[in-house]
């Protein structure tokens, strides 16, 4: 049983959102990628490639060739993301890059998966921010649903299976499953 008496220390009114965090973007540059995104990436309707790849530039993303990105994918500052070859972005992916976030070469991040590089800190009444970069090394797969937290490298050739939790890093070359994200096995044996 909780005593009453108890009062919170969390004081969310004082949360000063320029506290350890620099969009590094003016705000019309914010607007109006927000008003692109709308457009081009939150809607259903299926968008060529090669368009979101122009936008994503115009923007400040570095994006490789041979990268498929779905409809009604949600990319919160791609002056923050780096993609790489042939990678394939799933419908309904929420990239929240505060931070940078890269995305290696033949990676594959699959539907709903949270990329969420935002956090807070919880030790602080006021809930500033923190932080950090993602980073989903070469051949990495992302499974259906899976959330991604900042501060975590997905290793190379590791597949973080559906629904999976990662709060820390990943080494190359494993499979994960869980939440938290377990060890299963190696993906390929040598």
């Amino acid at each position: 049983m909780i005593p009453e008496n108890i009062q919170s220390k969390v004081r969310l009114k004082d949360f000063n959102p320029a506290t350890n965090f620099d969009r590094k973007a003016s705000k019309l540059k914010v607007v109006s990628w927000y008003l692109f995104k709308m457009v081009f990436f939150l809607t259903a309707f299926p968008f060529p490639n090669a368009l979101k790849k122009f936008l994503l530039k115009l923007f400040g993303a570095k994006v490789g060739t041979g990268v498929v990105i779905k409809p009604r994918v949600n990319i919160h500052m791609p002056w923050n993301l780096e993609i790489g070859d042939d990678v394939w972005i799933g419908e309904e992916v929420f990239i929240l890059n505060f931070d940078k976030a890269v995305i290696g070469n033949n990676a594959c991040i699959s539907q709903r998966a949270f990329l969420c590089g935002g956090n807070h800190n919880y030790l602080d009444p006021t809930m500033p921010y923190r932080n950090g970069p993602i980073t989903i090394e070469d051949g990495a797969w992302v499974g259906a649903s899976c959330f991604i937290g900042p501060n975590v490298t997905v290793g190379v050739d590791t597949i973080v299976t559906a629904g999976t939790i990662v709060v820390s890093s990943l080494p190359a070359n494993r499979i994960y499953k869980g939440n938290p994200a377990t060890f299963v096995k190696n993906r390929w044996k040598n």
